[in-house]
């Protein structure tokens, strides 16, 4: 048995809606600008140039639900809602053809972003690895098996503050598929099980504040409800 020098933490997981066992959690990527109206709104075009991607701690996913704390060093804190791809069977190298047998399941989460931190960063030249990835920036609902849910390629996806909608796309109005996401990660690292990629998300980004009430879902997916507190 491995000795460590003090008690490892809990490993980072992720429920599964209707079932005790839970998904572990090994590494969480998350892909930029996948929606072309996003990509215009934030500045970019949206051509199809390759995806690109960064990162977020795995134990910064959390449940969608119930209260979530506001982070610190920021007052410009957006919401980002997204499709959300979980990985039960590893790969390298995986063709676009083959990437969905990959697949363990799907859910709706959000991507918590430190805006002004980012664009300070952006402007400087620096990473922004701090207004992504911080504490609970990962509100996620539970895990649905592809044996439940399928592999959703279109269906309405929204999200709204305090009951007023402020972003709908469709997953069909993303420029990189999951298959294709799938495949171009596994080029630059080797996914294994427990992996989850959000695969970015439609126009319609802005603030939230403490107090405010997130809801949002995708269709066959499931709905989510939580509080910035």
């Amino acid at each position: 048995m491995t000795e460590y020098v003090f008690t490892p933490a809990p490993i980072p997981s992720l429920a599964v809606e209707g079932e005790q066992p839970r998904f572990p959690i090994r590494r969480v990527y998350c892909v930029g600008r996948n929606y072309a109206e996003h990509a215009r709104e934030m500045g970019h075009n949206p051509d199809r140039e390759p995806p690109f991607f960064f990162s977020k701690p795995a134990d910064a996913v959390v449940p969608a639900s119930g209260d979530v704390p506001y982070p610190s060093l920021t007052k410009e804190l957006h919401y980002e809602v997204e499709l959300v791809v979980a990985i039960g069977k590893g790969g390298k190298d995986i063709a676009p053809e083959d990437a969905l047998e990959h697949v363990w399941g799907y859910t709706v989460g959000v991507d918590l972003t430190r805006r002004d931190l980012q664009t300070q960063a952006k402007k400087a030249g620096r990473p922004w690895d701090l207004a992504k990835g911080f504490d609970a920036s990962a509100p996620t609902y539970p895990l649905l098996p592809v044996s439940r849910v399928g592999h959703p390629a279109e269906g309405a996806i929204w999200l709204k503050v305090n009951g007023e909608e402020q972003q709908h796309g469709d997953l069909n109005q993303q420029i990189w598929p999951v298959p294709e996401v799938i495949s171009y990660l596994s080029q630059a690292v080797e996914l294994k099980p427990g992996d989850l990629i959000y695969t970015g998300t439609p126009a319609g980004v802005g603030e939230i504040k403490p107090g405010d009430v997130v809801t949002g879902g995708i269709h066959n997916l499931g709905t989510f409800s939580f509080t910035m507190v």
